[in-house]
């Protein structure tokens, strides 16, 4: 029904996760305000994106996310990095519980990759938060991997696996929408999509058996989100995977039966904005099936690409309607919408 009432422009806006900062253009945002509000009835997108320079204290961030979230017609995916150890956003500003790197635990069993994801669930929703980009499902294969390192689950396939299940189930009861990343696997490689292009070397099969492991078992417990990393599988497609429509629709989709919302990684990073523009690049998403686009370096063309695509047809509205239907059921089953 709210779909039904949705003008394409809003539509599209449902499509992206920003920074804050991307709206009003001044930073840091710590706090609304009018012009914040305004900028998010013109550009009503799907979610907000909240860093470390973004949080001052407890009571500011929970001000802050109460004051946005008040702010629009249909409410935003809120959401930050809370891993543990190196990658959190909260913990080492406003003082949430302190939970170390995932491979810390590796050993520890499902029960307490579970409370740890319990934990970090119930910090978020107390400060204003609804999803994370976490749990990490790529697998540590190989030691020269900086980027992923310790906070991947473990260091074998068969452990991550079961490990990344358990704290899924714990995001969940914990209250928080949760994000398996970095779709089809980061663990193998030594270079960082930071810094610029990615490559996996391993075959489909390879896949099948190792790296997608994890991400199979943290899908079949539920996971609301897949992250997309800009990693290209040469053995699959010439293209980087949140391009290619045999990754995200073909072996996302349809052999791992994901039907929650597929999201790219931060597309300010070098992977991307080396070869590509924001107009580019949402465009090549979202006709290989990607959902939501996080962080795009330039939102307006971006948004304005995609408006124009659908208006001339190289975009069917259906396959935007699919997108944003999923976006719209995320938020319904997070008790967002009334």
């Amino acid at each position: 029904e709210i779909l039904k009432g949705m003008p394409l422009h809003q539509k599209v806006c449902q499509l992206f996760i920003v920074y804050p900062e991307a709206l009003t253009g001044i930073s840091p945002v710590l706090a609304t305000d009018a012009d914040l509000e305004q900028a998010l009835a013109d550009w009503p997108v799907g979610g907000f994106l909240f860093d470390k320079k973004n949080m001052a204290d407890r009571q500011q961030v929970t001000n802050l996310l109460t004051g946005v979230q008040a702010m629009t017609q249909i409410p935003l995916i809120l959401t930050c990095d809370e891993e543990g150890g190196r990658v959190n956003r909260l913990m080492s500003t406003v003082g949430t519980t302190w939970i170390g790197p995932m491979l810390d635990y590796k050993d520890d069993g499902t029960q307490t990759a579970f409370e740890n994801a319990q934990t970090i669930a119930a910090d978020l929703l107390s400060c204003g938060f609804n999803t994370d980009l976490a749990p990490v499902a790529d697998v540590w294969s190989n030691p020269d991997n900086t980027v992923i390192g310790d906070r991947a689950y473990s260091d074998d396939f068969a452990q991550a696996a079961e490990l990344v299940a358990a704290a899924v189930e714990g995001f969940h009861a914990g209250g928080a929408a949760c994000t398996l990343k970095h779709f089809p696997g980061h663990g193998d490689t030594s270079a960082d999509s930071h810094d610029g292009a990615v490559y996996v070397e391993r075959t489909r099969d390879e896949l099948r058996e190792n790296e997608l492991r994890p991400f199979q078992a943290g899908i079949d417990a539920g996971a609301d989100a897949v992250m997309i990393g800009h990693l290209t599988v040469t053995d699959i497609d010439s293209e980087p995977a949140p391009f290619s429509h045999q990754i995200v629709t073909g072996l996302l989709r349809e052999e791992m039966g994901f039907t929650g919302v597929v999201m790219t990684d931060g597309l300010q990073m070098k992977a991307m904005t080396d070869q590509y523009s924001s107009a580019e690049i949402a465009l090549k998403a979202v006709q290989a099936g990607v959902d939501m686009l996080l962080c795009p370096q330039d939102l307006e063309s971006a948004a304005a690409a995609l408006e124009e695509a659908v208006e001339t047809g190289e975009i069917p509205s259906a396959r935007l309607d699919e997108s944003v239907q999923r976006i719209l059921e995320l938020k319904l089953r997070q008790g967002m919408l009334p």
